[in-house]
This record gives C-alpha cells, sequence and structure tokens, in this order.
C-alpha cells in the first residue's frame, strides 16, 4: 500500500469511527425558536473531510443540504478582513470571547456597545454593516459569491429559511440598534439585519462545509477548484477567531478536550480545521444548551482524535 492509499485508508477508519460514535450519543434537540429548524429531522447524522490536496471523504447524511447559520459568521468575516484588512477589522469587531451566550445583549452593554467578536450575533451583525454595497441586495451579492467560492459551487438561499428565519428575528433588530447607537453598525442597521439573516439562511451540504473549512486550512486556496478565495495572511486570525468563540459558551472547552479551531451552527453543523491538512465537518440538528451539535461534536472530535491533530500537542 502506497503512503497515499495509506493515508487515504486512515482518514476513511477516523470518519467511520466517528459517525459510529456519533450514531451511539444521544441527547439535545433541534433549535425550535426558528420553526424551519424544529422540522428538521432529528436522525439526520453526517460526517465529512476535505484535505488540503482536495481530497474528499463523506460518509451519512452528507449530501443532505442544511441551513448554514452562525458557521457563515467565519466567512462573512473572511470578506470584511479581505476588504478593510485584520487590523481594521480587529479594532471594529474585536477578538475575545465574552462569556455569554451567542445573542447576548449583555455583553454589548457591558462593552459600551462594542462587539468583542465577529462570531457572536453583536459582531457578525456589525460585520454584515462593514460589507461593501450601495443597497441591502448589493451585500447580500457578495456575500452569497463569497460563500459560493469558498465551497466551490453555487450555494443558494433557502426562501423558506429566509422567511422563517426573517419573521423572528426581533432580538437580533435590538442588538442593531444597540449597536448603531453605539456607533458601531456601519449601516442602515436594519439593512445589516436583513443581510445578516440572509446570510445565515443559505443551504449546504456537509461536503461544502468541509470544503469551505479545508479553503482555511490550504491558506486561503479552495483545493478542489484551485481559486485562491482569501489573502493567506488573513487565515490566521480567522482560525484565531475561530478558536476564541467558534462553540459560544462552550469554545474553552472545546480548545481543553479537542485543540482545533471551530464553528458551530443551530443548524446543525459544525466545521474544525487543521491548518495546512485538513477540516473535518459534521452535522446532526439536535443542539446543547450552549447550541451546539450534540453528536456533531463527538464525531468531529474522535476524528480528530484517530488522526493525531490537536495544535496544542507537539
Amino acid at each position: 500500500m502506497t503512503q497515499t492509499e495509506t493515508g487515504r485508508a486512515r482518514i476513511e477508519e477516523a470518519i467511520a469511527a466517528g459517525y459510529a460514535a456519533a450514531q451511539a450519543t444521544g441527547g439535545g434537540k433541534n433549535a425550535d425558536y426558528i420553526p424551519f429548524l424544529a422540522s428538521v429531522p432529528p436522525d439526520l447524522l453526517a460526517v465529512a473531510v476535505v484535505t488540503a490536496e482536495g481530497q474528499v471523504f463523506k460518509t451519512g447524511d452528507a449530501d443532505y443540504a442544511f441551513a448554514i447559520e452562525s458557521i457563515s459568521k467565519v466567512f462573512t468575516l473572511a470578506l470584511v478582513m479581505e476588504a478593510i484588512g485584520a487590523s481594521a477589522v480587529h479594532e471594529k469587531l474585536g477578538a475575545d470571547p465574552t462569556g455569554l451566550p451567542f445573542n447576548s445583549v449583555i455583553a454589548l452593554e457591558l462593552h459600551q456597545g462594542k462587539p468583542l467578536s465577529p462570531l457572536v450575533n453583536a459582531g457578525a451583525i456589525a460585520a454584515a454593516s462593514l460589507v461593501a454595497g450601495s443597497d441591502a441586495e448589493s451585500c447580500w451579492a457578495s456575500i452569497l459569491d463569497n460563500q459560493s467560492r469558498f465551497a466551490g459551487r453555487p450555494i443558494a438561499l433557502s426562501p423558506e429559511v429566509n422567511s422563517s428565519e426573517q419573521a423572528t428575528n426581533f432580538h437580533n433588530r435590538a442588538i442593531a440598534w444597540l449597536l448603531y447607537s453605539a456607533g458601531t453598525c456601519y449601516s442602515d442597521p436594519m439593512r445589516a439585519v436583513d443581510v445578516y439573516t440572509r446570510q445565515c439562511s443559505t443551504l449546504v451540504t456537509t461536503v461544502d462545509l468541509a470544503t469551505m473549512g479545508a479553503t482555511l486550512a490550504s491558506g486561503g486556496v479552495n483545493p478542489v477548484t484551485k481559486e485562491r478565495v482569501i489573502a493567506g495572511d488573513h487565515v490566521a486570525p480567522i482560525l484565531a477567531e475561530m478558536m476564541m468563540e467558534g462553540l459560544y459558551t462552550s469554545s474553552g472547552d472545546w480548545a481543553f478536550n479537542v485543540g482545533l479551531p471551530a464553528k458551530s451552527g443551530v443548524g446543525g453543523g459544525i466545521l474544525a480545521v487543521v491548518p495546512g491538512k485538513l477540516a473535518i465537518a459534521a452535522f446532526a440538528p439536535p443542539l446543547d444548551d450552549a447550541g451546539n451539535s450534540v453528536r456533531g461534536q463527538v464525531a468531529v472530535a474522535k476524528v480528530a482524535e484517530i488522526l493525531g491533530y490537536n495544535l496544542f500537542r507537539p
């Protein structure tokens, strides 16, 4: 068996073990504050890996399209960083964990209306307000194109998800007005919420997520299409943001136990990146109290463990 074949067999073994471990795990429930998400079959489960060379591995319901939700924050962050630079992003959007739920108003008020992280709702709405464009449609077109370039195929908005979210996003509208009153929302606040809500309402598969993560793992070049999507210098600060706040109030536990930058979404997706190597993605709708996929975390952690990837271990 060649070294390449050995590597493939090892990844296949790892995703099979990750899938089995997740399948044996119970608990959690679908997000129910967004009606569409409550209706997704809770027994769906998928695991995928895409390497920095463009090899694709998948098992389970890996071609089922689900709502990207908060994982979209990573890619809008990348888009904004390309436009204004890492230093300006750090100044305007922060890079620190809030220690509070992802939609916390208190976290914003405690810091005079300045977001601490672009990966919680306040910072993500501020990030959406920084996307260049003369109106909501042009901003949205840039975000959708960016998601598609990361995924290596056209990504589409789900009108059903978007309608469900736009009808229930009153809390985020309040956050946007608080940002605006503090001078930290950089467009019309309702436009920013509209665009932010749409970015969370696109549909992706587990393979799409792994490809998007592998684009970060390969230094900003999509390993499938070979297109450079973002500057290599911007990858490290994006991964740092993911490590700090990617799993919300569980981010510290995830770093302690798994040691990889990651991002979750309340649609049930989770993505972890091994710089220079690969990305691991999983999908399972039931969430824990912090808003992270219960079985998705188990799957990704098991794959990382078997492959020996933890940034804090020699």
